[in-house]
C-alpha cells in the first residue's frame, strides 16, 4: 500500500538551518555512541562541528523564505529507486563519493514517527559527549543491523549532504532490536508500541503506524 503524507503535514517539521562550510569529521579511537558491528569506531564530537538541524517543532508560515522553501519540499519528494517505498528530498548536496556496502558510516539524524503527529522520538543532538557535543550514530551499511530505509537513503548520499527521508513501515522497524534505538526507555516503550499494537494492527493499521522521517546528515565515510 501506497504510503500518503499530506503537505501540511510535511510543512509542520522546520526546515533545518544550513551552515556554508560542511563539517569535517575524523573517526578517532574512544568509542561513542554507534551499533554493535561497529563498537570499535566512532566520532569525535568538537565545538567545531556544525549544529545543523533547530528543534523547532513548527515552523513559521508567516516567513515567506520559510515558506516558499517548504513548500519546494512538499512538492519534491522523490522514491528511491529498488527501496521498497523511500522516499526523500534533498536539503543540502554533499561532496565526494558515496558509501557502498561494509562502510562505516556517521550520521546526524533527527527520527519523528509519522503516527504520533511528528512526536520526535530520538535525535544525535540529544545525546551529548564530555564537550556537550552531539555524539554521531555510527553503524556499518549492510550490516543489518539497522533499519532499511536508513540504509537505503544513505546508500546515495554525499559526505556533507543532508536528506528529509519518509520511511515505510516495511523499510522501518521490523523488530525492537533494529538500530537506531532511543535510549531513554519511555520514548522506547512510546515508539514501540505505537508501532507494534496489537490492536491498531489487528485492525488494518499497519500501513501507516510505523511510518518515520528522518532528517539525515551524512557526516563520514570509512571504507572497509
Amino acid at each position: 500500500m501506497e504510503m500518503c503524507i499530506s503537505s501540511s503535514f510535511l510543512l509542520s517539521f522546520s526546515i533545518p538551518s544550513l551552515r556554508s562550510q560542511k563539517p569535517n569529521f575524523v573517526f578517532p579511537r574512544k568509542t561513542h555512541r554507534s551499533c554493535s558491528s561497529c563498537a570499535n569506531f566512532s566520532l569525535l564530537s568538537r565545538r567545531s562541528f556544525s549544529l545543523l538541524f533547530q528543534a523547532c517543532p513548527v515552523i513559521s508560515l508567516c516567513s515567506p523564505k520559510v515558506s516558499s522553501a517548504s513548500a519546494v519540499i512538499s512538492d519534491q519528494f522523490i522514491e528511491l529507486q529498488g527501496s521498497g517505498g523511500v522516499k526523500y528530498f534533498d536539503l543540502r548536496n554533499g561532496d565526494g563519493a558515496s558509501p557502498v556496502n561494509g562502510d562505516q558510516v556517521a550520521i546526524h539524524y533527527y527520527g519523528r514517527l509519522a503516527a504520533k503527529q511528528g512526536w520526535r522520538f530520538d535525535s544525535t543532538h540529544d545525546h551529548k559527549d564530555e564537550m556537550g557535543d552531539p555524539i554521531p550514530f555510527v553503524f556499518t551499511l549492510g550490516s543489518g543491523n539497522v533499519i532499511s530505509g536508513i540504509e537505503a537513503a544513505v546508500k546515495s548520499m554525499k559526505v556533507g549532504g543532508i536528506r528529509r527521508v519518509i520511511v515505510p513501515p516495511s523499510q522501518g522497524y521490523q523488530n525492537t532490536s533494529q538500530e537506531p534505538i532511543p535510549p531513554n526507555f519511555f520514548d522506547r516503550q512510546r515508539l514501540f508500541t505505537t508501532i507494534f499494537n496489537p490492536t491498531r494492527l489487528a485492525n488494518g493499521e499497519g500501513s501507516t503506524l510505523g511510518t518515520l522521517i528522518f532528517d539525515i546528515e551524512l557526516l563520514s565515510i570509512r571504507h572497509s
